[in-house]
């Protein structure tokens, strides 16, 4: 039996998917079964894929009609043969030392179910920015993991197989949030770790940002009522905490669409919910980019953040631009 089963849900993927899977070829780490879920591609996917196979027989490809990602997840956990888990989506892809640093750590950490790792930004191109992305979801974090997703990527954790067996699968109803559903669940029954160095690269592009920004608002409300059914009453005040980040985060979906009403008030919802979010950098960040769209305009915005940003990096070292 592989020791790592690797999971790729893939749906018309074609434009980034061979580099996420010559990353998991590429690990240094070999002892693994590489499981695609094509969730009804119309892509040339199922060709692609034989030509692999005709040499590389860890990696097989499930068809499947077109569910969704979560759906996608619990065909390939229940596929999965292995002690470990990892995800990784088609648009990501991963460093070479990714599964040996993460199994090694396991291997030796019986106490722990699920361990993240950071993360690198890159462009469409899969170019990094430089710009690493951390996390701090060590030990019991379920108190921290309920107000918003502590993991800041689906391709970054290495999951034990019991962890599945006792939390459950992913949530098939959900939209948005199913991995940080997933997550909450885990970490109500096991602790958590963190190897702190990048070893997943994120792309980022226009798919991967929600134009739908007023939907993700049901599906993860949905996420929290689900997950404060059953939590100890002296937890309760986690809940309003919880939907304050939820409403900060959708402010700043809105502004990604350049809806600057919209984020103002999804910002204001936040602070109804949660008054101390105004203080946080992520507030003030976001107020005084809707300031700064709303007098300038988005082009005359986006030039002065460009201009910011060619200053030497020691004249904006302290300094954070969205």
């Amino acid at each position: 039996m592989p020791k790592v089963s690797i999971v790729i849900p893939a749906y018309n993927a074609m434009d980034y998917l061979p580099q996420a899977v010559e990353s998991v070829l590429q690990q240094t780490f070999s002892d693994f079964e590489l499981l695609i879920i094509d969730d009804g591609s119309l892509d040339e996917i199922r060709q692609w894929a034989a030509q692999i196979q005709t040499t590389e027989p860890r990696l097989q490809l499930i068809s499947q009609t077109n569910q969704g990602v979560a759906a996608a997840r619990n065909t390939g956990i229940f596929l999965a043969k292995g002690e470990y888990i990892a995800f990784l989506d088609a648009d990501d892809f991963w460093e070479h030392t990714k599964l040996e640093k993460q199994v090694a750590y396991l291997e030796n950490n019986a106490s722990v179910g699920l361990l993240d790792t950071w993360l690198t930004l890159t462009d469409e191109q899969g170019r990094p920015s430089g710009k690493v992305t951390t996390s701090e979801a060590e030990g019991n974090v379920w108190r921290q993991i309920i107000q918003s997703n502590l993991l800041n990527c689906g391709s970054t954790p290495l999951v034990r197989r019991c962890c599945f067996d006792t939390a459950g699968k992913f949530d098939r109803s959900l939209r948005f949030g199913e991995d940080w559903d997933m997550w909450v669940r885990i970490a109500a029954r096991y602790s958590f770790a963190v190897l702190k160095e990048p070893l997943v690269f994120y792309r980022q592009h226009s798919k991967n940002t929600s134009k739908k920004f007023y939907e993700i608002l049901p599906d993860l409300s949905k996420v929290v009522e689900k997950n404060f059914k059953d939590a100890s009453p002296t937890d309760l005040y986690l809940k309003r905490r919880a939907y304050g980040r939820i409403n900060l985060y959708i402010a700043w979906k809105a502004l990604e669409s350049k809806d600057t009403q919209a984020a103002t008030y999804f910002a204001k919802q936040a602070l109804f919910y949660y008054p101390q979010l105004g203080v946080s950098e992520s507030y003030i960040r976001l107020i005084l980019v809707v300031l700064g769209k709303r007098l300038l305009g988005e082009k005359g915005y986006g030039k002065l953040r460009k201009l910011a940003w060619d200053f030497p990096k020691k004249a904006i070292q302290s300094s954070s631009f969205k």
